[in-house]
């Protein structure tokens, strides 16, 4: 059983097992952009040792089912959870990061421990994050809507991309905060900035996995339809 865990996925594993994410991040694996890579691989390249992740998930597959697999969903219901849940949510996020951030680094500049830079970084993410989820409002999960998954392979690798470049701007985020661990005598703020912090990284990084991994990879495996097959759009009321 051990080996075949070592052998699966991480983004396999984060569908199956409910609770695998809370692990991966214990362990700083990432499931999302990394989310191809077997749990073996991807624990040799953080070097630590494959068995004790193993053994976590393990542990978590006796227990009851607590979360929904979105492979079954219908793709308008994972899209429709999607944007509530994350699309929304970032929205939300962000602002009260950056002001939150810039007060730190106002405030407490001059401190070793203080993330300068940290409230540019996350302006630019903002900015890179609207435009990304703007595309896929408006192009891309329409298109998977009307059924049209298996001919949206360009947008998806795009998408797939800007994830990647989302992930690298999540690690920038744990460079900048001695991985989001705030010093002993951290101000309230500094500690509301990192407990923001590490929320926004545990949502991206489920709303990535969410897309890679469940969302692109079923539209994927979908047969092409012709245009005359494609899902009727419900009309917009007047």
């Amino acid at each position: 059983m051990t080996q075949q865990l070592l052998d699966q996925s991480l983004g396999a594993l984060a569908c199956e097992i409910p609770g695998a994410t809370r692990v991966f991040h214990a362990f700083n694996l990432d499931f999302c952009c990394g989310g191809q890579l077997s749990l073996s691989e991807a624990a040799k390249r953080r070097g630590i040792e494959a068995e004790q992740v193993a053994a976590q998930l393990q542990a978590l597959r006796g227990q009851p089912g607590n979360g929904e697999d979105w492979r079954l969903a219908p793709t308008e219901q994972l899209i429709a959870h999607i944007l509530s849940r994350f699309h929304a949510r970032h929205g939300e996020q962000l602002p009260e990061l950056i002001r939150l951030a810039s007060r730190v680094e106002q405030v407490h500049g001059e401190r070793d421990a203080c993330p300068n830079g940290l409230a540019d970084h996350l302006r630019d993410m903002q900015q890179e994050l609207e435009s990304h989820m703007l595309k896929e409002e408006q192009i891309l999960f329409p298109v998977l809507l009307d059924g049209f998954g298996a001919r949206a392979a360009a947008p998806i690798s795009v998408m797939r991309m800007e994830h990647d470049q989302h992930g690298e701007a999540l690690q920038r985020i744990l460079d900048l905060t001695h991985n989001i661990t705030p010093p002993s005598n951290a101000c309230n703020t500094w500690r509301a900035l990192y407990r923001g912090l590490d929320e926004l990284r545990n949502d991206l990084m489920q709303h990535i996995h969410l897309e890679n991994n469940v969302l692109f990879a079923n539209a994927m495996q979908a047969p092409a339809l012709s245009p005359a097959q494609a899902k009727p759009r419900p009309e917009t009321a007047a």
